[in-house]
């Protein structure tokens, strides 16, 4: 018999969301209204508050280096999340697949994730530097001189690889209680028909996956577009040149290094619509392609 308490009365439920509600309407719903209210002004540092309507937005959607930068933070949100879900639901496949020391293999597919993004920024420069990283000579010996720090492509590559590896330890989790759950008769029956490692990884497990696969999709956008401030701060400072200035970052320097509020808070009310819609088409097509079955 289950033991949940189910509850009827609903200022039990009531009084049991509350928390939930008033932490909400503090720390989101408060300042997401106070920063579209501040998109209407101009507001600058050492200057009164002045209601400009949608001149912000004006601003916004007439400059060329905004569009710019949205265009390379699409680009970069697609690298990332396609780079972390390959590379995740392999590294998922051959933990699956391992008789012995699963556990070894799995905690050493997950720990980057237990570090903080500025800690693992810092860990990946110390990999990668130009001149001092560990990684770096090796690189050099097969051809690959690195000079992000001036290079922008480079540096665009570096930052996106970093970002990848913080994330996949997150998706790791969650694929392989995915895969885990898979009915053993079906891995049998794949084997006794002669299905080879990949193709039963495409064709027999990633379409049961697919709800667990959508679901860290949605997760792994909203990563890729906010989650991933700390590298572009600590390993690029958003250059060379803007090579690696996405939007998050470009908002952030709007804000406390120009002192532009009213345009800044444009900034976040435009991401924040470019990241809804991006959520909006992710779950129709979750609705439309995944697979609930037994």
């Amino acid at each position: 018999m289950s033991s949940r308490e189910i509850y009827t009365d609903r200022r039990t439920a009531g009084l049991l969301l509350l928390p939930t509600i008033l932490v909400s309407l503090v720390f989101l719903y408060y300042p997401a209204a106070r920063a579209a209210r501040r998109a209407l002004y101009s507001s600058q540092l050492g200057l009164d508050d002045e209601f400009v309507g949608f001149e912000n937005f004006a601003e916004l959607l007439t400059s060329g280096g905004y569009r710019s930068r949205l265009l390379l933070t699409v680009g970069f949100a697609a690298v990332v999340v396609a780079g972390v879900m390959a590379v995740a639901l392999l590294l998922t496949f051959l933990v699956h697949e391992v008789g012995t020391g699963k556990s070894i293999y799995l905690v050493a597919a997950i720990w980057p994730y237990a570090l903080p993004p500025a800690v693992a920024a810092l860990v990946f420069i110390f990999l990668v530097h130009p001149t001092l990283g560990v990684l770096s000579g090796p690189l050099a010996t097969l051809g690959v001189d690195l000079d992000w720090f001036a290079d922008g492509r480079q540096a665009f590559v570096v930052v996106t690889v970093a970002a990848i590896w913080k994330q996949i330890g997150y998706n790791v989790i969650f694929m392989i209680a995915s895969m885990n759950n898979i009915p053993e008769t079906l891995t049998e029956t794949a084997r006794l028909d002669g299905v080879g490692r990949l193709r039963r990884l495409l064709w027999v497990y990633v379409p049961i996956m697919t709800p667990t696969l959508f679901f860290l999709v949605i997760l792994n956008t909203i990563y890729a577009f906010f989650g991933t401030f700390a590298f572009i701060d600590i390993m690029t400072g958003g250059g060379p040149s803007g090579a690696t200035n996405i939007l998050i970052f470009d908002l952030y320097q709007e804000a406390f290094d120009f002192f532009n509020w009213g345009l800044a808070s444009a900034k976040s009310v435009v991401l924040f619509a470019v990241v809804g819609v991006l959520m909006y088409v992710q779950f129709r097509l979750t609705d439309k392609y995944s697979h609930y079955g037994a």
